[in-house]
C-alpha cells in the first residue's frame, strides 16, 4: 500500500491501513495500575531487539520490574540458539518484559520455569481473546494449526539481566499473509483463522494473563506444582507423547518419546533402551510417526 504522504513506508505510521500502529497511551492506561505488575509500557517504531534494549536498561538500573518494551518492527529479533526472527512492520507482537522473581522469594533454581510460564500465559490468552488453540513446543515455541498442519507462529526467549532480573522476549506472528512467511513452516494468527487480529486487545490479553500466572507462581515461591504451572504446561504441550530428537550441547543426539516435564522444567525423554533422561537444554525436533 502506498503511503498517503508519499514518504517511505517504514516512516509512515499509517502506511498499511490493515496494520494500524499500537497506541501506547491507551495501553498504559489499561495496564499500568497501583499494586499491579506492569510499571511502564513503551512502544517504539523499530529497534534491533527489544530483549537487547531491555537487558541493557535493567543492567544500567534504569528499568523497574514490570517494564514492557514493544517494537512495531525488529531488525535483529532473536530466538533460542541465536536464530533470527523477522517480520514486516506491525504484522505481529514483538515485545519484552522485565521481571525480578528474587524480590518475591523465588529461588534462582526455579527461574528456569519462566519461559514455560510465559508459554502458558500466551496460550491461555490467545484461546480466550483470539479463539485459537495454541500448542506449546518445549521449551519455547508457540504452535498454531494452519489447515491441517502444525506451524510455528511465535517464540519466547528469556535472558538473565544482571544478578536479579530476567528479561523475557515474545514474538508472535499476528497478521502475516502466506506470501510473507519467512519459512515454509511458519504460521500466523490470521492464517489459523483467529477471530481477532487487532494487536492491542491481543497484547493486553497476553500481558494480563502473564501477570496472573506470574503473581500466582511468585506467591508459591516458584513451586511449579503448587502454582499448577507444571500440570497446565503439560496439558498444553504438543511435545509430550511424541517421538522426538533432542540435539544436545556437544553435538550429542537423543531420540525417544517425550514423556514428561519434570519439576525443574526439563523434558524427560524415554529412550528405546528403557532409560529416562531429562533434557534441560537442546533443540527438539518433533518426529513424524513411522
Amino acid at each position: 500500500m502506498t503511503p498517503r504522504d508519499g514518504s517511505d513506508a517504514h516512516d509512515n505510521r499509517w502506511s498499511d491501513l490493515d496494520r494500524p500502529p499500537l497506541a501506547a497511551t491507551g495501553l498504559r492506561r489499561s495496564l499500568v495500575r497501583d499494586g499491579g505488575l506492569w510499571s511502564s509500557v513503551e512502544v517504539v517504531p523499530r529497534t534491533g531487539s527489544t530483549n537487547t534494549d531491555l537487558v541493557a536498561r535493567a543492567v544500567a538500573g534504569t528499568a523497574d520490574e514490570g517494564a514492557v518494551l514493544v517494537a512495531e518492527e525488529q531488525s535483529e529479533g532473536r530466538g533460542r540458539l541465536d536464530r533470527r526472527w523477522s517480520a514486516p512492520p506491525r504484522s505481529g507482537l514483538f515485545f519484552s518484559v522485565l521481571v525480578k522473581p528474587g524480590e518475591h522469594e523465588v529461588p534462582v533454581e526455579r527461574w528456569g520455569w519462566l519461559p514455560l510460564l510465559t508459554g502458558v500465559a500466551v496460550a491461555t490468552a490467545l484461546s480466550s481473546a483470539a479463539g485459537v488453540d495454541t500448542a506449546l513446543k518445549w521449551p519455547n515455541d508457540l504452535l498454531l494449526t494452519v489447515g491441517d498442519e502444525e506451524r510455528k507462529a511465535g517464540g519466547i526467549l528469556a535472558e538473565r539481566a544482571g544478578t536479579d532480573a530476567v528479561v523475557i522476549g515474545i514474538g508472535l506472528n499476528v497478521s502475516l499473509r502466506a506470501e510473507e512467511l519467512p519459512v515454509p513452516g511458519a504460521g500466523s494468527l490470521a492464517l489459523a483463522g483467529a477471530k481477532v487480529v487487532d494487536r492491542e486487545p491481543l497484547l493486553r490479553a497476553v500481558l494480563r494473563s502473564f501477570e496472573r500466572w506470574y503473581v500466582e507462581w511468585c506467591a508459591a515461591e516458584g513451586d511449579p506444582a503448587l502454582s499448577r504451572l507444571q500440570e497446565t504446561y503439560a496439558a498444553g504441550c504438543a511435545t509430550l507423547g511424541r517421538q522426538v530428537r533432542a540435539i544436545l550441547p556437544g553435538d550429542r543426539e537423543l531420540v525417544g518419546e517425550a514423556v514428561a516435564v519434570d519439576g525443574d522444567g526439563r523434558l524427560v525423554i524415554a529412550t528405546p533402551s528403557g532409560d529416562r533422561e531429562p533434557v534441560g537444554a537442546g533443540d527438539i525436533v518433533h518426529l513424524r510417526p513411522a
